[in-house]
């Protein structure tokens, strides 16, 4: 490794080629990892390495037991300390990472709270006489492993929620591991301006503590682009690749390094052709953000005038604030399975009625639909369990069993309680209000869903319950082929349509995306899923029946075309993709994506038809799709 020093102060020079001369140069290192954040980030790499808590499993006494609880109760209190001064300085973040950061440091105190983790953390070291380091890692590894136990076939939504809920456990003993040995935790108060931050890995209360006004950008060798700490990147604007292996153990120095989020390329001791094409680069990228900020208050309308709704899917209360930022005009699928976790037991009708009423005020009287608790998959939501509301998940495959409207029907107070309080949020608003059931495969599940709907309508009536003015309408989810070949029925017991595409396509192909040996057949564009799409909204336009596309590809503009040309209107994505598709909406004549679809439809093999989508992308000068991974 490279022994110079780096400049006096740490400064970066403004030309970075000129930057802390070295006694030797050193040849151009290229890392490929994820980008996770886009954006282009040029400066000095800085090291920063934590300080490993060293755990010795110890076996103790009986009689120690006592002295070894007061050990972990000390180590909690100062793990709440230090996440209460963590909130405190939340104040001089961006707004956006406030927002993400404090449900997180929220779900971090209540899980040193009265939970299952800490009380089985406490068991192990009374009922096996371990000590207390021991106790924590075997109870957190243990209850993430648990929750790792992936299934076949969940969605890509349920995989990125239950390695979050993995991620939260294993840093919650991670702090406490520290607290116990007493070691200390990694510090960014020494970087200098313009720094670009270089990790083995960033836990979320790391990036917490970045200051985007003075670091860069930041590459590290772990992580994923689903995970709490990349989206913390993501909120403070600032580039970054995650899982570029062997980088750390190569900087030296004042070292120079280009980080591209875009890409996930990161470039060490940059030649200067490479800092060149670097600097424009960065200076594209700034034009094009600048232009997508500039749709903000363009309406989404094709180029002959056709008016295109683009909606926003939410999971938590703290991406509400991205609606405005992104112009968002309302929220096309709100998740409400956040409602239910991070809890000992059921939120009740009351505080459920409250979590909704702020959704539907953050929509500013837009559209909101709110899909009903969507438990099954790998989803062990505690509070559940807990009720005896859910039976083991024990399924061969769970995404084949008891999951969405099926447990709701056997467990039909749940699905009471929540169209209660759904009901009661909506009063005194006057948003566009819609209520949406998950993973529906045959007009009875519809049928009695809409029954017990009917039925609270009727009992809060009778109690003397306000009312909205104006009743939710009443949706399913088309995410089956089992529904999307039975919609003409389906229409004729509900109001509207979503299409949840990354199922569709998974129970359509049977493949599972995230199955190295089979993810490369995992392909939207295969004609048997636009088949499938393509009946589903004729059969809603024969019944006059709205309907959204929410699964991945609304939010890709590499489909927008497609879709459109197809007969969709409304289009709900991840806030982030809304000015991106707009963009494309605006690219392109109504008559332009008839005509792609119409030859998109006519073949049968997967290939042609993405042939003629980038075909389409290129005359057009829009993205192209990806090809299918391998």
């Amino acid at each position: 490794m490279n022994q110079t020093e780096p400049p006096p102060g740490g400064a970066v020079e403004p030309d970075l080629a000129q930057a802390a001369p070295r006694r030797w140069a050193r040849p151009e290192m290229r890392f490929v990892g994820t980008g996770v954040s886009s954006g282009i980030a040029i400066g000095q790499a800085f090291g920063v390495r934590e300080q490993p808590a060293t755990v010795t499993r110890l076996r103790i006494a009986a009689a120690d037991i006592e002295a070894e609880l007061a050990r972990l109760e000390a180590a909690v209190k100062q793990s709440l300390k230090q996440l209460g001064k963590l909130r405190q300085k939340l104040h001089v973040l961006p707004e956006e990472a406030q927002t993400e950061i404090e449900p997180l440091i929220t779900a971090y105190i209540h899980m040193l709270g009265p939970t299952r983790l800490m009380r089985g953390i406490r068991h192990r070291v009374r009922e096996t006489l371990v000590s207390a380091e021991t106790a924590v890692v075997e109870e957190t590894e243990a209850t993430a492993t648990q929750m790792l136990a992936l299934p076949i076939g969940v969605t890509e939504e349920d995989r990125a929620s239950r390695d979050r809920r993995a991620e939260e456990v294993r840093e919650i003993g991670r702090r406490l591991i520290r607290n116990l040995t007493r070691t200390a935790f990694r510090s960014f108060a020494d970087l200098p301006d313009g720094a670009v931050v270089v990790a083995d890995a960033l836990r979320p209360a790391d990036a917490a503590l970045l200051n985007p006004e003075r670091v860069a950008g930041v590459a590290t060798e772990e992580g994923g682009t689903t995970g709490h700490t990349a989206i913390m990147l993501r909120s403070l604007g600032l580039p970054t690749v995650l899982g570029a292996i062997g980088l750390s153990h190569k900087i030296g120095p004042g070292d120079t390094i280009v980080v591209d989020g875009t890409t996930g390329i990161v470039v060490l001791n940059p030649t200067q052709a490479t800092l060149s094409r670097a600097r424009a680069d960065q200076l594209a990228f700034a034009e094009s953000r600048n232009r997508l900020a500039g749709l903000l208050r363009l309406p989404a309308e094709t180029t002959d005038g056709t008016a295109i709704a683009l909606h926003a899917n939410l999971e938590l209360l703290a991406e509400l604030p991205m609606l405005g930022q992104v112009g968002a005009e309302g929220i096309g699928l709100l998740r409400t399975e956040f409602v239910f976790m991070n809890r000992e037991a059921p939120p009740d009708e009351a505080m459920q009625a409250e979590i909704y009423h702020q959704v539907i005020a953050a929509a500013g009287g837009g559209p909101v639909t709110i899909r009903v608790l969507d438990w099954g998959g790998e989803k062990d939501i505690e509070a559940l369990s807990n009720a005896g509301l859910v039976p083991e998940l024990n399924d061969v495959n769970p995404a084949l069993g008891l999951r969405g409207i099926r447990l709701l029907l056997r467990r039909p107070t749940l699905l009471e309680t929540q169209f209660s309080a759904i009901l009661r949020a909506a009063v005194g608003t006057d948003s566009d209000l819609r209520i949406l059931i998950p993973m529906v495969t045959c007009l009875d599940e519809v049928r009695q869903a809409r029954a017990i709907y009917d039925r609270v309508i009727r009992r809060l009536t009778r109690e003397g319950v306000r009312l909205p003015g104006r009743l939710p309408l009443f949706g399913v989810m088309i995410e089956t082929p089992g529904a999307a070949l039975s919609a003409d029925g389906l229409a004729t017991a509900c109001d509207f349509f979503a299409l949840g595409t990354n199922d569709l396509t998974m129970y359509t192909l049977a493949v599972d995306r995230a199955d190295g040996g089979v993810g490369s057949l995992f392909d939207p564009l295969h004609p048997a899923v636009l088949r499938l799409i393509q009946f589903s909204l004729e059969a809603a336009s024969r019944h006059q029946r709205p309907v959204s596309v929410c699964g991945e590809i609304a939010g890709d503009p590499a489909f927008t075309a497609l879709l459109l040309g197809l007969g969709v209107r409304t289009l709900s994505m991840n806030a982030v993709n809304v000015p991106r598709v707009k963009q494309t909406v605006r690219a392109v004549s109504l008559a332009a994506c008839g005509d792609l679809a119409r030859r998109a439809m006519a073949e049968s093999d997967p290939d042609t038809v993405r042939a003629q989508v980038v075909a389409f992308a290129r005359m057009h000068g829009l993205p192209e799709p990806a090809m299918p991974a391998l």
